[in-house]
């Protein structure tokens, strides 16, 4: 069973960096393709983020690239969000997933068979 715990979020200045983690307490993250999507009260939650089992295959959402980088570390059950020189329209929630799919040539990569709860994210100007 997959559980999937976020950390890292907080408040910064615009310009700022954050780490963002997600720990799967399940110990099979290492089995899944894994990404982050965020959301904003009132709009549907968005694609920012994927990565292949391996770490070999990487996507982005063209609204934080260069800026955001996905990795992973399975020996850790753990996948990042590296995000530097923040927004203020970067602010929302921000969602880990795990999926069993990971799909070629589509603007969201990833099958979300499994969600965290979430944790916020704040730039300030």
């Amino acid at each position: 069973q997959v559980q999937l715990v976020e950390s890292g979020g907080g408040l910064v200045q615009a310009g700022g960096s954050l780490r963002l983690s997600c720990t799967d307490s399940g110990r099979t993250f290492g089995s899944y393709h894994a990404g982050w999507f965020r959301q904003t009260p009132g709009k549907e939650r968005e694609f920012v983020a994927a990565i292949s089992v391996s770490g070999s295959r990487t996507n982005y959402a063209d609204s934080v690239k260069p800026r955001f980088t996905i990795s992973r570390d399975n020996a850790k059950n753990t996948v990042y969000l590296q995000m530097n020189s923040l927004k203020p329209e970067d602010t929302a929630v921000y969602y880990c997933a795990a999926g069993a799919v990971y799909y070629r040539n589509s603007p969201t990569p990833l099958r979300t068979d499994y969600w965290g709860q979430g944790t916020q994210v704040t730039v300030s100007s």
